[in-house]
């Protein structure tokens, strides 16, 4: 497991989100651009709810699985940060930085959610208004955070 994957001590939890670095970009995803979901038409980065009796890494994996095809190692964590949800927070989220320097775009296929992925700078991502906010505050902090 990766150091910087923290044990999961079963504290509640309603979500996790991952960010996969590779260089200096980061893996996006388009939400799909329908009104009945938060953020519609914006960047996102993979990742949702809790299933079961999920742990947060589980959580993560999956949902990055189900998006965007492709399967993650815990060792590929390099930064694991439990915050309060912005809807709820009562409900903690956890959210994660991966670093992927040789994941290949041919292993990456787009699931039945949102319009398209993409590898975007990371300081970009961080500063677009089409990008879901918080996850630009997180992506910002840990980016701090790992002195990246």
């Amino acid at each position: 497991m990766s150091e910087a994957l923290r044990p999961f001590d079963g504290t509640p939890f309603n979500g996790a989100k991952i960010a996969i670095l590779r260089g200096d970009h980061v893996l996006t995803l388009l939400r799909d651009d329908i009104p009945d979901i938060p953020y519609p038409n914006h960047w996102d980065l993979p990742g949702g709810g809790r299933e079961g009796d999920e742990t947060p890494f589980e959580t993560a994996a999956r949902e990055l699985f189900e998006e965007l095809s492709v399967e993650i190692a815990p060792e590929q964590v390099i930064y694991h940060v439990i915050e309060e949800g912005y809807s709820d927070p009562t409900m903690k989220v956890h959210f994660f930085v991966a670093r992927w320097e040789d994941l290949s775009d041919a292993h990456i296929r787009l699931g039945d959610e949102g319009q398209r992925w993409d590898w975007m700078p990371a300081r970009t991502y961080i500063t677009r208004e089409d990008a879901v906010i918080s996850l630009r505050q997180r992506l910002t902090r840990a980016l701090a955070a790992l002195g990246l």
